[in-house]
């Protein structure tokens, strides 16, 4: 998807150094793909408590 839009320069300057990437794209996108991730663990971190689990534990350790 092609679009404008304007950032601020200072923290895209951060953002290139912090991640070593070479262009603003590849900054947009990493930055897209973390914010997805954190969604989803977010919702991920809600089910905390409210599933219920059967199984031996220990059995689950040792089958690698």
């Amino acid at each position: 998807m092609r679009t404008n839009i304007v950032i601020n320069d200072d923290l895209m300057r951060e953002a290139i150094e912090l991640t070593g990437l070479r262009t603003k794209k590849g900054v947009v996108e990493e930055a897209l793909k973390l914010l997805i991730r954190m969604r989803r663990q977010n919702s991920l971190r809600k089910l905390r408590g409210k599933l219920t689990w059967t199984g031996d534990l220990e059995q689950t350790r040792l089958d690698k």
